[in-house]
């Protein structure tokens, strides 16, 4: 422990600001909190000398805060975690950061299962898993299922398999498979309830064009995905019949403005009903989902 005051603290903490102005000085508050474990935001209730203890040195602090302003690295690769939904998770420029947006997917795929109990049993898949936050969240939310957790990135999955341990979920409740979408799943074709995902969806010219934080430090794999943005999305929409039992969920997110043509594309595929745009919090068309009923 490393013992200050909350003068020194917030002298130190505006003259690195003045070093970014354009960085919303809310990361350097995360970072304090996550690294630190400083909350900025008492100092309101406490006296300019009162003393508090900080996990590691101001310096430290000071070195990871230069990385985000020479290098453009976000805040969550240089803590090394971050929060989604209720979980903490590990990441890494190996996975891709989990956003507040997605969070609403598990909301789709648990409201779909309660619709019968049946839903709520047998294999689930996470395609794409990354970090493993859809698959952890499905297992926990879902405890009669197992979730198929799939990535092709063997980094990616050790990042995932020690976000799961955290949380004491074993390969009864997550299976874990190295492979490009359903190629690792071949032993459970027609078997599985309920294929999650959050796919890359960006078009490559819009890739080239993101700003440095995503474009230069998260993994190009989870992000980019053809001229259009829809190779993946085509290619789970297109081989999962031949995974899904009666009735089957398909729920993937998709980039904003992606909904409509999502939606044609399943309703092109003989044996999708059901197939619904949902919303964002910000009331952008971000997920599609559909049940297989052939």
């Amino acid at each position: 422990m490393v013992t200050t005051t909350w003068h020194d603290l917030l002298a130190w903490r505006s003259q690195q600001q003045q070093q970014a102005p354009e960085i919303d000085c809310q990361e350097l508050d995360w970072l304090l909190r996550e690294v630190a474990g400083v909350r900025v935001e008492r100092q309101r209730w406490a006296a300019a000398d009162d003393h508090l203890d900080l996990r590691c040195p101001l310096s430290a602090i000071a070195d990871l805060w230069q990385k985000r302003i020479q290098h453009r690295c976000p805040v969550q690769y240089l803590a090394g975690h971050t929060p989604w939904r209720d979980l903490e998770l590990q990441v890494s420029p190996a996975v891709l950061i989990p956003r507040p947006e997605t969070e609403l997917i598990i909301d789709l795929a648990i409201a779909w299962a309660q619709v019968d109990p049946e839903r709520q049993t047998g294999y689930w898949a996470d395609l794409g898993t990354g970090s493993g936050a859809i698959a952890i969240a499905l297992a926990l939310a879902l405890p009669q299922i197992t979730v198929l957790a799939v990535d092709a990135s063997a980094e990616a999955l050790a990042i995932a398999q020690r976000n799961a341990a955290r949380y004491d979920l074993g390969e009864d409740r997550i299976r874990w498979y190295h492979g490009s979408w359903f190629e690792p799943l071949s032993a459970y074709r027609g078997q599985l309830q309920a294929i999650v995902s959050n796919p890359p969806y960006i078009p490559t010219h819009e890739w080239q064009q993101l700003e440095p934080e995503v474009r230069d430090h998260e993994p190009r794999l989870a992000l980019e995905s053809g001229p259009e943005g829809l190779n993946a999305l085509k290619a789970l929409a297109q081989t999962a019949p031949d995974y899904l039992r009666l009735p089957g969920l398909w729920l993937c997110e998709h980039m904003a403005g992606q909904g409509s043509t999502v939606a044609a594309l399943l309703a092109t595929i003989p044996g999708y009903a059901e197939i619904h745009s949902h919303g964002d919090l910000a009331g952008r068309d971000r997920f599609v989902s559909a049940t297989w009923s052939a």
